[in-house]
């Protein structure tokens, strides 16, 4: 292979990874698949490619195409490769959940509003008030009142003095005790 190719090879390679993460993905199928035809097989490179055009044919819709190219996946001489393919092997080839109407979200079709509407805010609530109701008053610092010491019970508290005394008593019994 020479460098054009390669080069080649490594700007399709880019631009399928582009689409495929822009959302189109026969954009991306399209552009990996000539990609893929330009590297060898066997190397590195062609197994990330391959790796790539299998999720690309998921996303697009053509899973026989995936299935098949991950098969081959499988045996392929990387081992990155190899252990990427089984594990979108195994997921490719998962039964298929079936899933009820009242477990989905439907998305509004949002093709129909005029960006230039101005009569509608789509950035609020239709609940929320526009103006507000009430003007607010900043709240004013709170003064704590003054204590009168006459009423505090000032007289010395024992406590000190009996948590000190087993305080000692404790360290004194460990440095005896080692």
């Amino acid at each position: 292979m020479t460098t054009e190719q390669k080069e080649l090879a490594q700007r399709e390679y880019q631009a399928g990874k582009a689409a495929f993460e822009r959302g189109d993905y026969r954009q991306a199928v399209t552009a990996l698949e000539r990609s893929n035809a330009l590297v060898e097989p066997g190397s590195k490179l062609g197994g990330e490619m391959q790796i790539w055009l299998v999720t690309a044919y998921e996303a697009a819709g053509q899973r026989t195409e995936a299935i098949t190219l991950c098969r081959k996946a499988c045996q392929h001489p990387d081992l990155t490769t190899r252990k990427q393919g089984k594990r979108l092997l195994y997921i490719l080839e998962a039964p298929r959940l079936k899933t009820r109407p009242e477990w989905l979200t439907e998305i509004p079709n949002l093709e129909g509003i005029d960006e230039n509407e101005s009569d509608r805010d789509f950035g609020r609530s239709k609940f929320a008030p526009t103006k507000p109701t009430r003007r607010v008053e900043p709240k004013k610092p709170i003064v704590p009142e003054e204590v009168d010491l006459s009423q505090v019970n000032t007289q010395d508290n024992a406590f000190i003095w009996v948590a000190l005394i087993a305080a000692i008593a404790i360290i004194a019994g460990l440095v005896w005790l080692s």
